[in-house]
């Protein structure tokens, strides 16, 4: 791989510390969610960073591929839903299901314009045969 670009970010207290960046322009406060036994205050947890840097993600692999295709995708949005869960031998597991809305675009092109995004994405890529990802056209 050629590298582009290097994101950093130092964790301290686990999921009930802190994230920051090296150039302080990111230091976000963590919480537990209740339903992981924490107290679920105001902070971020690490299944919404990745659903944050996800649907991101994704949503410009949309764009490229529609650029490529001059497809306008003005009004389009992914949603990312991370789900956190036990995996046989008492391990933690994700699932990420991508919602996309693509308002105006007939379903089997708007299918075919996620697949090819799929396999764009970074993150996809990252995760293809790791995680179940499930793609769904809203």
């Amino acid at each position: 791989m050629k590298k582009l670009y290097t994101a950093v970010m130092t964790a301290s207290g686990g999921r009930t510390g802190t994230v920051k960046s090296p150039d302080g322009k990111y230091d976000f406060a963590l919480s537990m969610p209740k339903e992981l036994r924490g107290d679920g205050g105001d902070g971020v947890n690490p299944e919404l960073l990745f659903a944050a840097g996800y649907s991101a993600c994704f949503h410009s692999a949309m764009k490229v591929v529609a650029a490529k295709q001059k497809i306008d995708i003005e009004h389009s949005s992914v949603t990312a839903s991370v789900d956190i869960g036990m995996i046989r031998g008492g391990g933690f597991g994700l699932a990420v299901t991508l919602t996309v809305s693509l308002p105006g675009m007939e379903t089997e092109a708007a299918q075919g314009l996620v697949e090819a995004a799929h396999q764009v994405c970074p993150y996809s890529n990252a995760t293809r045969n790791n995680i179940e990802v499930t793609l769904v056209i809203a």
